[in-house]
């Protein structure tokens, strides 16, 4: 089975979001998340992230906080799920 990750590019950087991360936007929890939130997000975080780390307190459009789970990888930041409140 073929992974389908999206991969979205901000200025220099490459967004990649999992195809585990597009899955949970589909969850109650995690409703008014929309795929922009969530690059505008993992963009915003300074600096380099070598190993798995949550960031919390992101806002999506609608007013629903969130939290990300990323890291660098060669290919760019890659997000591995999202965390609503």
């Amino acid at each position: 089975m073929p992974v389908r990750d999206l991969i979205v590019t901000i200025g220099a950087m490459r967004i990649i979001i999992t195809e585990h991360a597009k899955k949970r936007l589909r969850d109650f929890r995690q409703e008014g998340i929309t795929v922009a939130d969530i690059t505008v997000a993992a963009s915003n975080i300074p600096g380099r992230i070598p190993t798995a780390t949550r960031f919390r307190g992101f806002i999506a459009r609608s007013g629903r906080v969130f939290d990300i789970v990323a890291k660098d990888i060669p290919g760019g930041r890659l997000v591995i799920t999202i965390i609503g409140k």
